[in-house]
């Protein structure tokens, strides 16, 4: 067997870098990089990722003209103000069966989801609907109305404006 000779090498040529030398560069970047991604994660951590929602409570001046008996639902809120007589009432218009949003008729209130049919005061009076709409705190200052959305009080329950 014969083995040929090796070629001379100048002292310019760069060295050859061994196959362990570069497996080990390569997973020292591979740990610099997943280091700084999860750096970057964490980062972004204390920021929170959903937006606020309006409160819950809420100041409503009722229009002069709203007529008795007639619900006035101030917009992107899920109550239905009364005026009449007696005082002022607030009344959720989400309905008790699965939540949706109920709509103002003739006689009272209507799911259009499932049916559910409700009085005005809250009342069931036809549908899947198990109980009647929750009644809304109001308190009344000045000119302004105050209702929470969260607090219920009970039915009939009504603020002198």
């Amino acid at each position: 067997m014969t083995v040929s000779p090796r070629p001379a090498q100048s002292r310019l040529d760069p060295e050859a870098v061994p196959r362990r030398d570069v497996l080990g560069l390569l997973s020292l970047w591979s740990m610099a990089s997943a280091l700084l991604v999860a750096t970057l994660g964490a980062l972004r951590l204390p920021r929170a990722a959903v937006l606020p929602s309006p409160s819950k409570t809420f100041r409503v001046t009722i229009p002069e003209t709203l007529p008795a008996g007639e619900p006035f639902v101030p917009p992107g809120r899920s109550v239905a103000l009364f005026r009449d007589g007696e005082g002022i009432h607030a009344i959720s218009i989400v309905c008790t069966h699965l939540g949706c949003i109920i709509k103002a008729t003739a006689g009272g209130f209507e799911c259009p989801c499932h049916g559910s049919k409700f009085a005005s005061d809250g009342a069931v009076t036809g549908g899947p609907a198990p109980a009647p709409l929750p009644w809304r705190q109001v308190t009344v200052n000045g000119n302004a109305v105050i209702v929470d959305e969260e607090t219920s009080v009970p039915a009939g329950t009504k603020v002198q404006a």
